[in-house]
């Protein structure tokens, strides 16, 4: 009986130990995820720190991988203003992943004009709420 309890106790033990390393693990990886929600239509808030930090954040090393999400009014602001979308797209090309809320643009009629610039545009509740459950770093403006 004792031989029993405490071959069941070291496997309750190991499979716990097993399920923290798998925990640790997932925490580990998503601990070099940021995440921008970006809603404010103010472009010197967007220009000197959203933008900047995000950027500088994946072209740095600061995080593996970097996620700007356009949400709220910043989308209208994004389809309106040549600038913002040239700064976007660099970021584009040096690895940041941008998104945009499908609601907020078609809110906003520039849903179309978001997708044209390449942007991935679709439902974000879900998708932020994802970010949020899984550790990634997620800052909002």
């Amino acid at each position: 009986m004792e031989k029993k309890f405490l071959l069941l106790t070291a496997t309750v033990v190991l499979l716990l130990q097993a399920n923290l390393w798998a925990q640790t693990e997932t925490a580990t990886e998503n601990s070099d995820k940021l995440v921008v929600v970006w809603t404010t239509d103010n472009p010197y808030t967007a220009e000197r720190m959203i933008l900047m930090y995000a950027h500088t954040a994946k072209t740095a090393g600061w995080f593996q991988d970097v996620t700007l999400i356009i949400w709220g009014p910043s989308a209208k602001m994004v389809a309106e203003n040549i600038k913002m979308q040239e700064k976007l797209k660099s970021m584009q090309d040096d690895g940041v992943e941008i998104r945009a809320c499908v609601v907020c643009a078609n809110m906003y009629e520039v849903t179309e004009d978001l997708k044209a610039m390449g942007f991935d545009v679709q439902g974000m509740g879900k998708h932020l709420t994802d970010y949020l459950k899984s550790g990634a770093k997620v800052l909002t403006f």
